[in-house]
């Protein structure tokens, strides 16, 4: 594994990219204030460069919350969202630290969707996006790599990809909420209704929520 010093890229560093499309996002951006020794460990931890957006990312911030925190980009952690990349991903898509992962997880939101670079698990498109759908239970290709992926959270019309998880007032209530946790909803996700308006919310912690879809899709994968 390399150093820390050796992933610390000075001269060409991605954070400056990574301001410049945040200066210009269309959606509410929070970046998260850092702590210097979880960033070293974070970045030491992942094995990347902090002259690519996602070494930036975790060097510079604690993580970014994305339209009033329904996204969550992680970083290096932060009392607001208290999970740093590389601990995030340990013991789920790997077992120790410099591992290859088959897929990373880089990012989620509050209604239990998660976002994750193919690392050869999801297809042929090594590096790009996949997002883990709730209401489907299924990884469904976002056809971009994690670059582009910032860009569209920063830009895109959230309402329109959300527009069937968005119950009346979710900005109000997610104000409520850090980013280690998320929303569960019942009837679940993925059962029929009409309207998400009329299911039960509840918050729990997000881990909670990646474990129970985790073996609710082992089981319908089992029952083909």
């Amino acid at each position: 594994m390399k150093t820390i010093n050796e992933l610390i890229n000075i001269d060409e560093s991605g954070w400056a990219l990574v301001t410049e499309w945040i200066n210009d996002a269309t959606n509410k951006i929070e970046v998260l204030p850092k702590n210097k020794k979880e960033a070293d460990n974070a970045l030491y931890q992942t094995q990347v460069s902090t002259r690519s957006p996602m070494g930036a990312i975790i060097y510079e911030t604690g993580g970014l919350l994305i339209d009033h925190g329904w996204i969550r980009i992680l970083g290096s952690g932060n009392q607001k969202l208290n999970r740093t990349l590389p601990e995030w991903n340990k013991g789920k898509t790997f077992k120790e630290y410099g591992d290859k992962p088959a897929i990373f997880l880089v990012a989620d939101d509050v209604v239990g969707g998660f976002f994750a670079i193919n690392g050869g698990a999801l297809g042929d498109d090594l590096g790009n996006v996949y997002y883990f759908a709730p209401d489907a239970l299924e990884w469904e290709p976002m056809e971009v790599g994690y670059s582009d992926f910032l860009w569209w959270t920063f830009t895109s019309d959230l309402s329109l990809f959300y527009f069937n998880t968005r119950w009346t007032g979710w900005k109000k209530q997610i104000a409520k909420i850090n980013g280690n946790h998320g929303i569960s909803f019942y009837p679940f996700l993925w059962t029929k209704h009409k309207n998400i308006d009329d299911l039960t919310r509840k918050i729990v912690p997000i881990s909670e929520i990646w474990a129970f879809q985790q073996d609710a899709l082992k089981q319908f994968n089992n029952g083909d």
